[in-house]
Order: C-alpha cells, then sequence, then structure tokens
C-alpha cells in the first residue's frame, strides 16, 4: 500500500485535543457534488500521543477508530483504554466532519460508503509508518457500518474488529424497512442532494451533553443538533443495509457490543437516559452474526446510543467487556 503523493506521513501538529496531535489525508482525485464548492475533500487522521519505544525494532499494536454520522472523535477517555492495554490509538475523522469539514462542503455527505476506504487506506499508511504492523479496527455507528464493510472487502488489514452500538439495519418492521428503502433510493437519483424532512427532537444529545443533562463537552457545530440528511446519503446506507442482509465474511473476530434495549418517542422521559435512542438495539443484536463466522454479541445494560458515554458504572462495564475480549482474542 502506497502512500498518496499529498499525504505527508510526517507532517504532525498539534491536535485540539490535549495531548493529540494530527495530521491531513488529502483524498484523490475529487469528483465536485452539486451545490459544493470544487475544494479538495479529506480525512484527518488524530493520534494519541506519548512517548515513542528508542527501539526502532519494538513494534506495538494500534487501534483505528471511526466516528458516527454527525460525529467527530472527542472521546479522550476511549483512546486512554485502549493505551491502557498497550495500544496506540488513533481516530480519523472523516471527509465532511470535523476537523475535516470545509467551509460549503455538505456536511457528511457521501454517495457510497466504500468512497470512506480512501481515507482509511491512508490512515493505515500512516500508522504502518509510525510504527505498527499490528491493528484493531474500532468503529461506532455508522462508522461501525463503515468499518464492517471495510473488515469484509480488505482482509488481512487487521487482526480484529470492535463495534460500539453499529448501524447495521434501518429501524422498524420489515415492510416499513422496504417501503422506505424504495422511497429514498428512487428519489435519491433524481435529487441526491435534497434534504430529508426529519427533525432531531435532541433526546439524544439530551443525555450526553454537559450544558444540557449529559457528562460531555463537545463541538455543537461538528455534532449538530438536525443535521441535515440528504438523499443520497441515505441510499448509500441503505445499500450498506441491503449487503450486510446478504451476509458479509470477516476473517478475524468481531465483538459488537450495544445497548441491553431501546426507547424512542415523542416526548422526553428518565429511560431515555439509560437506553439507546437513536437505533434498534434488537435489530443490532439480530444483525450482527450476519458480519462473519466469529462474532461476539454483549448487551450493556442502561447504556446509551455511543456506549463509551454512558454513565461511569456503565462504561466501566463497557471497558471491562472489551478489555476481557482483547485478552481472549487479541495477541500483543
Amino acid at each position: 500500500m502506497s502512500v498518496p503523493q499529498d499525504i505527508d506521513p510526517s507532517r504532525w501538529r498539534s491536535d485540539l485535543l490535549t495531548g493529540f496531535s494530527c495530521t491531513d489525508l488529502p483524498l484523490t482525485p475529487h469528483v465536485p457534488i452539486v451545490g459544493e464548492p470544487d475544494i479538495p475533500v479529506g480525512g484527518v487522521l488524530i493520534r494519541r500521543d506519548r512517548d515513542r519505544p528508542s527501539d526502532p525494532s519494538v513494534r506495538r499494536p494500534a487501534v483505528l477508530y471511526i466516528h458516527g454520522w454527525n460525529d467527530y472523535f472527542f472521546q479522550t477517555h476511549l483512546a486512554d483504554f485502549w493505551v491502557g492495554l498497550g495500544y496506540d490509538f488513533y481516530a480519523v475523522d472523516l471527509r465532511r466532519y470535523g476537523r475535516a469539514l470545509r467551509p460549503g462542503q455538505l456536511f457528511g455527505y457521501i454517495t457510497d460508503l466504500d468512497e470512506y476506504a480512501a481515507e482509511i487506506d491512508a490512515a493505515v499508511t500512516v500508522i504502518r509508518a509510525d510504527g505498527h504492523d499490528t491493528l484493531v479496527l474500532m468503529g461506532h455507528s455508522t462508522g461501525g457500518l463503515t468499518a464492517a464493510l471495510y473488515a469484509d472487502t480488505h482482509p488481512g488489514v487487521f487482526t480484529a474488529v470492535v463495534l460500539n452500538s453499529p448501524w447495521l439495519e434501518l429501524s422498524g418492521n420489515l415492510l416499513l424497512r422496504q417501503v422506505v428503502s424504495r422511497l429514498v433510493s428512487g428519489v435519491a437519483r433524481m435529487a441526491p442532494t435534497s434534504i430529508l424532512p426529519i427533525v432531531d427532537q435532541g433526546f439524544y444529545r439530551r443525555t450526553i451533553l454537559a450544558a444540557e443533562a449529559g457528562e460531555w463537552d463537545f463541538d455543537t457545530e461538528w455534532k449538530r443538533l438536525n443535521a441535515p440528511i440528504r438523499l443520497g446519503w441515505g441510499r448509500a446506507i441503505i445499500r450498506a443495509h441491503e449487503r450486510v442482509a446478504a451476509g458479509l465474511h470477516i476473517d478475524v473476530p468481531v465483538l459488537v457490543l450495544c445497548s441491553a434495549r431501546s426507547v424512542q418517542g415523542r416526548t422526553w422521559s428518565e429511560e431515555m437516559a439509560q437506553a439507546d435512542t437513536v437505533l434498534d438495539a434488537d435489530g443490532v443484536a439480530h444483525r450482527a452474526p450476519d458480519l462473519g463466522r466469529h462474532v461476539t454479541v454483549v448487551r450493556i445494560s442502561g447504556g446509551l446510543h455511543d456506549l463509551v458515554l454512558s454513565a461511569p458504572p456503565v462504561r466501566a462495564e463497557f471497558f471491562r467487556t472489551v478489555e476481557t475480549w482483547v485478552a481472549a482474542y487479541c495477541e500483543l
């Protein structure tokens, strides 16, 4: 795997998070999107800084984390957890998200999740140049779906896959899913950048944002209330779900973690602070075995959609589970 000409793995700079650095992962060629300025798109790779071995022959394992829809990497305690296990930690902000979002770009827009392979390929190249041969792939929500598709089509790159509430299928009954899929796919052919009239009532945000009822500070321009959902993006998700339903063949152990239950509704309920209010957790658990022949599924009681942002006892259970699984299936 060669490094594209416009990627300089040595060009690390201080990140907005203390104790982290980052580097750009520009992508070529770029196909302009109608309604978007003709400016480069690309990802940004973030690294948890710590002392590097003085002996170049020491090759530590590393983790690459992929965020979900309407998200970016800010979960520093997740990085510290992996460092505590002996792994170096990296995360990628995908094109049109977070650190990689440029003025005028269509927030989070993509028409095929396989296009993210460019970011992942480039990130893997830089991580290997940084001194790592053994890599674990981790993804959350839509990032979990992207990670699963990449691991399926790129065997041998990662030694294990850890998925935190991966978005493996649409919520709702089968008939509703089929109707929505056909509607979105049909209209998206004619107007892919049109915005779906979906309103986020802010219940999940309420459970996590420190300024509301949560515990976490994050950039509310990079993790927005009512981020625009475009038809072309919706069609990309539906196609990805169809691939998962048909069965993937990930060739390494996969750990899928999700909440023990989901709670949805039009009005706020205190139950939402102890459940997944974004995805159908039962649907995630049901679809998970279709990822490969070696899949472990764990339900976390009281877990929010992003399990690492759950209440302290809940996320402690999440981390204990991951640590136990890593000890069993990942060789340091």
